[in-house]
């Protein structure tokens, strides 16, 4: 089956632009969204690959990120307010329902939305959720490049308009040097708006989620241990845990992941059997 072409679109919430790109049609829809710093681009391989076995697959640009409006403030930007942001988007599109998922900052947006509106979630799907075993690590990555970037935002700034000079080319290449791109002023508000506020919801809130889940850990990676995986994973009543070999495998070999999620969209699009 061939994919219908993506197209980008945006509306606006809060009084600010919010994007996004659509790749294929139909009702069995699928939300995306990215890691921090990052941007929709990030799905460039799985969205199309997704929307060529029939899912209609919206990748969104959070506040603050890719093509969306990146206020200065870091009162703009929270967990819960991303989870609200993800909500406008299937208002705006007039979704009853949809399989929400991410990775790693996404992962939590997602849990967010089933939190603050568990029917309009379908299934969930976390690669890399951010809990309570990744804090340290994740404070001490952050938080000295919060520090980074407003002793220099000055000079991060030239050095970003020379990196939007280089043009985009292999994916893996343009994900890494994606944050050097990014304002420094919006990736320090991105970073103070998180650091102070909560990272997921707590745990008596997932533990009350029944949607199915796919979850996917990754071994050796501080800032996302296999422990937080693992663990929401027990957490939630109806979860299934995959183990990557690496963070680069859905990035450079991605058919296995690619299948497992495949499978997992298709029963959970199944039709639901109502109890008589």
């Amino acid at each position: 089956m061939l994919s219908s072409p993506s197209f980008a679109a945006s509306f606006t919430h809060r009084g600010r632009r919010i994007s996004y790109r659509e790749h294929g049609s139909g009702p069995r829809v699928v939300v995306l969204a990215h890691g921090l710093l990052m941007d929709s681009r990030m799905y460039t391989r799985l969205a199309p690959a997704l929307a060529a076995r029939g899912h209609r697959v919206i990748t969104v640009d959070l506040p603050g990120h890719g093509d969306s409006d990146q206020p200065h403030d870091m009162t703009a930007y929270s967990m819960q307010q991303y989870g609200r942001d993800v909500i406008a988007l299937l208002d705006h599109l007039g979704l009853t329902q949809a399989v929400v998922g991410g990775t790693s900052l996404g992962a939590n947006v997602a849990l967010e939305v089933a939190v603050l509106a568990p029917s309009r979630v379908r299934a969930l799907v976390l690669e890399m959720p951010v809990l309570e075993n990744a804090l340290p690590a994740a404070a001490g990555a952050f938080v000295p490049l919060a520090l980074a970037l407003r002793i220099s935002r000055g000079a991060m700034g030239v050095v970003a308009a020379l990196a939007r000079r280089i043009p985009r080319t292999y994916f893996l290449v343009d994900l890494m040097i994606d944050f050097i791109r990014r304002d420094p002023a919006a990736s320090l508000a991105v970073l103070d708006g998180l650091i102070f506020g909560r990272v997921a919801p707590p745990i008596e809130e997932r533990r009350a989620l029944h949607h199915p889940t796919l979850v996917i850990g990754h071994p050796s990676d501080p800032i996302h241990p296999f422990s937080d995986a693992d663990r929401i994973a027990r957490e939630l009543a109806n979860a299934q845990l995959v183990t990557a070999s690496s963070i680069l495998e859905w990035r450079r070999r991605p058919e296995r992941l690619d299948q497992v999620l495949a499978q997992f969209l298709d029963e959970v699009w199944l039709p639901q059997v109502v109890a008589a």
